[in-house]
C-alpha cells in the first residue's frame, strides 16, 4: 500500500505543477474532453477523490452518497461545485482531500475489499484506479495547456488496468470477449519491456504512453505507432477502455499526434 500511494502521491504532484501559477482565465480554457473545461477536470478528481476517501472511511456513508449521486445525475456532478470556486480555491480544496486520501489509504489492509461504483475492488487496486484516472485526467490538462509532460515508471499501474480491463472493454460494448489471447510488450519510459498475457499470435506492441494514451480514450489509435497483430487484437484496441462507465467517445482520429 505505502508504494501504490507514493506512486499516487507523486501523480498528484505532478498534475498539481501544471495547474498551480494558471492565471484564473485559463482556468477556463477548454480540454480536449468536450464540454470540460481545465477546472471541471481538477473539480473532477477533487469529487471522487472525496467519495474515495469516504469510501474508505465510512462504508455506509459512501453507499448512501452514491444513491444521491445517481439521481443527482452521475458524473456530471462532479464539476459542479468547482464551476463556483475560483481556481485557487479549487486546488487548494483538492489539495486537502487528496491528502485525506492517501493518509486513509496508507492504514488500510491490503487485503481488504473498499466499496466503489459496481463491484467492491481489493485496496491496491482502489488506489491504482485513482493513480490511473489522475493521470488520464491530467493528460486532458496537459493537452488543454499546449504542454508536454515526460512518461514515468508510473504507467506500468495505467497499462496494467489497461491490460486487466480488456474483458470489461467488450462487456460495456455489448460484444463477446474472444477466447484468443492478447500479448501485450510495452517499452517503459527506461527502455525495458513490460509484458502481458504472452506469448500469443495476437500481440499489442509499442511504446508504453502510446498503450496507456489508447486505453485511456486519450488517443485515437490511428494517431499512435502501436503495432497491432491480429484480429482479436485489433479488435480490443478500437473498443479498449481501462476506465468505469459508459463506453467513452474517446478521441477523434487526427487530433494528436504522438
Amino acid at each position: 500500500m505505502k508504494a501504490i500511494c507514493d506512486d499516487l502521491l507523486a501523480e498528484h504532484q505532478s498534475l498539481d505543477e501544471f495547474v498551480a501559477a494558471l492565471e484564473e482565465e485559463r482556468w477556463s480554457l477548454s480540454t480536449p474532453a468536450a464540454g470540460w473545461s481545465i477546472r471541471d477536470q481538477i473539480s473532477h478528481l477533487w469529487f471522487f477523490d472525496q467519495r474515495a476517501a469516504m469510501a474508505l472511511r465510512d462504508p455506509a456513508e459512501f453507499a448512501a452518497d452514491t444513491e444521491r449521486l445517481i439521481a443527482a445525475g452521475g458524473t456530471a456532478a462532479s464539476v459542479v461545485a468547482g464551476r463556483s470556486m475560483p481556481g485557487a480555491d479549487l486546488l487548494a480544496a483538492w489539495r486537502v482531500d487528496r491528502s485525506l486520501l492517501l493518509t486513509l489509504a496508507r492504514d488500510v489492509d491490503p487485503s481488504s475489499r473498499i466499496p466503489w461504483y459496481g463491484p467492491a475492488m481489493g485496496a491496491r487496486s482502489f488506489i491504482t484506479a485513482r493513480l490511473m484516472e489522475t493521470w488520464a485526467h491530467g493528460q486532458d490538462v496537459v493537452d488543454a495547456l499546449g504542454a508536454t509532460r515526460a512518461p514515468t515508471a508510473r504507467l506500468k499501474h495505467v497499462a496494467h488496468i489497461g491490460v486487466r480491463a480488456r474483458p470489461f472493454s467488450y462487456l460495456i460494448n455489448g460484444l463477446a470477449l474472444p477466447e484468443v489471447p492478447v500479448h501485450v510488450v510495452l517499452t517503459a519510459p527506461d527502455g525495458s519491456l513490460w509484458e502481458w498475457d504472452g506469448p500469443a499470435s495476437d500481440s499489442v506492441r509499442g511504446s508504453a504512453l502510446d498503450f496507456c494514451l489508447v486505453v485511456t480514450q486519450r488517443r485515437h489509435l490511428a494517431d499512435t505507432s502501436l503495432q497491432i497483430d491480429g484480429a482479436a487484437a485489433t479488435e480490443w484496441m478500437g473498443i479498449a477502455q481501462a476506465f468505469a462507465g459508459e463506453p467513452g467517445n474517446g478521441r477523434a482520429p487526427g487530433q494528436f499526434r504522438s
